[in-house]
């Protein structure tokens, strides 16, 4: 009995000694300083492994520790830190703890731990290494944005931004949706020519201002043209514009030629990966290409834009809004193909989700005089902006003015007809409104991945990128599953 009662005994004891092993260290608490010191400390009731670096565009600082919980909500850095904006948090592995500092700007840090007792102060004092001037890239263009990110010069200014209207605030939240809407050729290049004598620079850039104004009157959209009026733009530039306007989506528009002037019907076009989906669309391709060659560019320049388009998410977003837009046209125009095409348009070689439509064949008599005819303009550019709104209902970036309208379950235009109010001051209400949604959402949301979706597919509905998708979440690779359940990251 009295063995069996010692046995008993060792048991708890060691039941107890592996409870204690296995208990993680908590993180107690993340204090960030009042002044301008741009400190912040975390206090732990253990002394972890913890490793940290820093990450760039958008900066942040990242905290890594292992077998480390939090023993609450993190606190949020004040409105006034000279360099903290956000912080959020993820297990990762099951049992270690991620945390990252979101940034203002560029920093470099000194880091000091500090026992006390059993546990542990880091401390981190952040001092900013660069001050990308605002100011300056607003005046230059409204929608040049390098890396999405609030930058602040310095603590007087980061008090008056903070100081700033509760609108103001959701206004730069609830960003727009850029499309960039490149009319094909111009200037010296006239495109294709009917036989009556139309050039495509021409009529495609009536389609392009008409798809302008369309875009411009829906409340979360913005269009940025490629050119507005008879210029030439080489096709390297055609594609850096949308980057640097940081467009959501590029719509290049044209209206070509095929030697068999029996060719018609109306055609949407992505990349292609390899060879071209038809001997048309190859044709079609090249004939574009040749554009800047026929302008003087030699190849040299061209090889310089043909980038590798391997984002997953760009080539699944372009199919995605091509089968959209694809389905609108069909509602206006015969249909020369009823699938997206695929072929290797210059254009549409570049990191933005793109997509190329063929509105007619000007080489065809009937469709040349169409194509001269405003309804025809009309009918086109509404059909390939319902296509647009179509894709961003399902697929709109969790940061911009448009998702939160479709969170709300209205449209601009129909709750303001029906309450007499305009469509600006409607807009400006809802987000104003849904602010508060917006951030504790982007902080904490969990995705439930339903069969068929990829992550590449995820990261463009909220706004981030497929790596920090994988890196909250410990994931080796891009492969998904129906059921898993997924941390998404902020939206920076």
């Amino acid at each position: 009995m009295q063995q069996i009662t010692r046995l008993f005994w060792l048991l708890g004891l060691s039941v107890q000694v592996m409870l204690a092993h296995a208990a993680p260290t908590q993180v107690e608490g993340l204090k960030f300083s009042s002044d301008n010191s741009g400190r912040l400390v975390f206090n732990l009731n253990a002394v972890p492994h913890y490793r940290y670096f820093m990450l760039n565009n958008p900066s942040r600082l990242v905290v890594d520790f292992d077998d480390t919980a939090l023993a609450h909500g993190m606190e949020q850095p004040p409105a006034n830190h000279v360099l903290a904006v956000g912080v959020r948090s993820a297990v990762r592995k099951k049992t270690n703890l991620r945390v990252v500092v979101e940034l203002n700007a560029e920093a470099e840090i000194k880091v000091a731990a500090i026992n006390k007792g059993k546990g542990l102060q880091l401390q981190f004092d952040l001092k900013a290494t660069s001050s990308p001037k605002a100011a300056k890239v607003a005046k230059k263009s409204n929608t040049k944005q390098a890396d999405n990110k609030t930058v602040v010069k310095s603590p007087v200014q980061a008090k008056k931004v903070a100081q700033k209207s509760t609108s103001k605030a959701a206004k730069a939240k609830g960003r727009d949706i850029i499309i960039a809407i490149d009319a094909g050729h111009g200037g010296k290049d006239k495109g294709a020519q009917g036989g009556n004598g139309t050039y495509e620079k021409d009529v495609v850039l009536a389609i392009a201002k008409r798809l302008q104004s369309a875009v411009n009157r829906q409340v979360g959209m913005k269009a940025v043209m490629v050119r507005d009026g008879d210029y030439f733009v080489k096709l390297n530039k055609r594609v850096n514009i949308a980057r640097e306007a940081n467009a959501d989506l590029f719509v290049s528009i044209h209206a070509d030629a095929f030697e068999d002037a029996s060719a018609h019907g109306a055609s949407v076009y992505t990349l292609a990966n390899k060879g071209a989906s038809s001997q048309l669309a190859q044709y079609l391709a090249d004939s574009e290409n040749a554009a800047d060659g026929a302008a003087g560019v030699g190849d040299e320049t061209l090889a310089s834009v043909l980038m590798d388009l391997s984002q997953n998410a760009s080539k699944e977003a372009s199919q995605h809004i091509g089968n959209k837009v694809l389905k609108s046209v069909d509602t206006v125009s015969h249909l020369h193909r009823k699938s997206v095409q695929k072929a290797g348009f210059v254009v549409l070689k570049s990191p933005v989700p793109s997509i190329l439509v063929e509105t007619a064949f000007i080489s065809n008599p009937q469709e040349e005089q169409r194509l001269k005819t405003r309804s025809y303009q009309d009918q086109m550019a509404n059909a390939v902006f319902n296509g647009i709104v179509a894709h961003f209902k399902q697929y709109a970036p969790a940061n911009t003015k448009f998702a939160q309208l479709q969170k709300s379950g209205k449209t601009a235009t129909k709750v303001a007809s029906s309450s007499k109010t305009s469509k600006q001051k409607l807009a400006k209400a809802d987000v104003d409104t849904a602010d508060k949604v917006v951030s504790t959402r982007a902080a904490q949301t969990k995705h439930v991945i339903s069969s068929g979706e990829t992550l590449s597919g995820i990261a463009q509905q909220y706004g981030v990128s497929m790596r920090e998708i994988r890196s909250v979440n410990d994931m080796d690779d891009g492969n998904v599953k129906a059921g898993q359940v997924l941390q998404i990251p902020r939206s920076s």
